[in-house]
């Protein structure tokens, strides 16, 4: 496939995999009661939680391969393997103690065990055709899973419990998981199936989870924190400003989950490097123009999105718009330093996301909730140098018969 085709499938599997997201949280925001959607919410947060260390673990060390030799190819079809055996050994004891215990929250959780190997696995998947460099077939196992999900969720009646939906929504990702896994087993079979290298101490994945918790869970649990013991206005209007930017969340997290198959198409390691500059740059821009239309709108329109939020958020777009380019440099900062030695992004993840957390308290300090969200952007900022500081290091210690992309990130079997 042609570099242009890849870029577009892929671009547009991510663009199907958050459009579906969004409209499954619509839907049942419009069938179920406000109780029962909150409900929903919590369990899908749940969800959101495991898909995202799902995919540090088992899917971020998989794209970092190259090549479609046997090798990779038998990496593809262990790691989609471990997913399913992994979230069924979540999921079913999951089951069985929600279902013991009363209550919707409950039940719901309990279904949610049930189909978690269905959504994981699917997830899997699409970091396998990535890996393989056949984002189309993702695209196809993303575009059925669309077109079921609409389709479970359109028959349902207003008041379905959370339980239900969340039952539907997982069971109608099954289509589209048997599909993706036909091909992929056509495109894999014979190859060894080795599941021990990822369960062994040194998995790449293991750093990767860590930094996806330390990354996400640490700015989330401090905003509520400051919020809790100082002002908890902080919370929502923080909350609010960065619920704005979320197609940005989505095109960061593409760029490090699914970037280095794509990148990894240019042969020399100084134009890969260059590249992801370039798609910095880009992301900066993006962000920025996003920021901009946003301050650009009428606040009759910001209040239909954010309701009574709308004043304090939109107060702090200034300085969120201005922390998600420094985060767009980070981003593609931390790409670049995936591709040349994935085992040096761990240490600037913890230091910085401390850092971001310690500027975040002093700029509240300062100057209320505004200063609290330039200390966020200073922290993004501090952190964007430092990654692209290191990729600097890194380029000119290496000596250029090493300079190679971490193919091989993965243990190897004895």
């Amino acid at each position: 496939m042609r570099a242009r085709t890849a870029v577009a499938c892929s671009v547009a599997d991510q663009g199907v995999a958050a459009l579906t997201n969004i409209l499954v949280l619509v839907a049942a925001a419009r069938l179920s009661t406000v109780a029962d959607f909150a409900r929903f919410s919590a369990v899908y947060l749940v969800f959101t939680v495991l898909l995202g260390a799902s995919g540090a673990y088992t899917g971020q060390p998989l794209v970092l391969r190259r090549g479609g030799d046997e090798a990779t190819r038998g990496a593809c079809r262990s790691a989609v393997v471990f997913t399913v055996c992994a979230s069924a050994a979540l999921g079913v004891p999951l089951a069985a103690v929600c279902l013991a215990l009363p209550g919707d929250t409950a039940r719901a959780l309990a279904m949610l065990g049930l189909v978690l190997p269905v959504v994981l696995g699917q997830d899997a998947l699409r970091y396998a055709f990535s890996t393989l460099q056949r984002p189309h077939l993702a695209l196809a196992g993303d575009l059925l899973r669309l077109a079921c999900v609409l389709g479970a969720l359109s028959t349902q009646q207003y008041g379905a419990g959370p339980a239900r939906l969340i039952a539907v929504w997982g069971l109608s990702a099954l289509p589209a998981l048997l599909l993706s896994a036909a091909l992929l087993h056509r495109a894999t079979a014979g190859t060894p199936l080795l599941l021990r290298p990822m369960t062994r101490r040194g998995h790449l994945g293991q750093r990767f989870v860590v930094e996806f918790g330390v990354g996400n869970a640490t700015s989330q649990l401090s905003v509520l924190g400051l919020g809790s013991v100082a002002n908890p206005l902080l919370v929502g209007a923080l909350r609010g400003a960065t619920t704005l930017f979320g197609p940005l969340n989505v095109l960061f997290t593409s760029a490090t989950s699914f970037g280095p198959p794509l990148l990894g198409r240019i042969g020399d390691e100084r134009r890969r490097v260059r590249a992801t500059a370039v798609l910095g740059g880009v992301l900066a821009c993006t962000a920025a123009l996003w920021a901009t239309a946003l301050a650009l709108l009428p606040g009759r329109v910001g209040r239909e999105l954010l309701g009574d939020t709308w004043p304090a958020a939109a107060a702090l777009l200034p300085a969120t718009g201005s922390q998600y380019a420094a985060m767009a440099v980070g981003t593609c900062g931390l790409l670049a330093l995936r591709m040349l030695d994935p085992r040096t992004t761990l240490g600037i993840q913890v230091a910085f996301s401390l850092t971001a957390v310690a500027f975040m308290a002093a700029g509240y300090a300062v100057a209320g909730v505004t200063g609290a969200a330039w200390g966020l952007c200073l922290g993004s900022l501090c952190k964007a140098t430092a990654t692209w500081t290191r990729v600097v290091r890194l380029r000119r210690k290496r000596p250029e018969a090493a300079r190679t992309v971490s193919a091989d990130a993965l243990p190897s079997a004895p």
